[in-house]
């Protein structure tokens, strides 16, 4: 046990920076929607564009063209859902209902995440890390509402953020994917 403890210790020490900060996004492993893990590393060398959903929103019609953008460019980009109530509660389902309403209703098969906190006292860690340009060198962002969008490039590098209201086909977004 002793053993196991100290491996799992350097492995994730050795993801953050002397800061303590992880490096990219790669350095993430989040639990996934169905309890597996997602883990950011084994997307090295696509693109990824990280999105926080809701099932009762203005903008839960957005599922469609994400899922459309991560059929088009599955060679070179990945989708990460993070379910989140943190607006409005949108979000109240557990992790089965919100799996089961995005592939009936929408055919999601894009990677979802278990259920997290996009902003507060209880922030996703990852969420820490998109929103805080001391720890992703980039940006500062606020996410305000359901279906903002981070994309980062092959490298786990932040390259843009996107309100609500960019959808995801926009060419604000998808000229970055040609």
């Amino acid at each position: 046990m002793k053993y196991f403890i100290t491996i799992a210790l350097i492995a994730i020490m050795s993801a953050f920076t002397l800061k303590g900060e992880p490096t990219s996004i790669h350095s993430f492993k989040v639990k996934s929607i169905t309890g597996t893990v997602i883990d950011f590393a084994s997307f090295k060398g696509k693109k990824i564009l990280v999105v926080n959903t809701a099932s009762k929103c203005g903008y839960t019609p957005q599922y469609t063209a994400l899922q459309k953008l991560a059929d088009q460019y599955k060679d070179k980009l990945v989708i990460v859902g993070f379910p989140a109530n943190n607006f409005g509660a949108q979000e109240p389902g557990s992790d089965g209902e919100i799996q089961e309403f995005c592939k009936s209703r929408f055919g999601v098969t894009f990677p979802l995440a278990s259920k997290v906190s996009v902003k507060g006292d209880d922030t996703a860690p990852i969420y820490k890390w998109l929103t805080n340009k001391a720890q992703n060198g980039v940006l500062d962002a606020t996410i305000a509402w359901n279906f903002n969008k981070f994309l980062l490039d092959e490298n786990g590098k932040m390259i843009a953020y996107f309100p609500s209201n960019v959808t995801p086909d926009s060419e604000e977004i998808t000229k970055h994917l040609k």
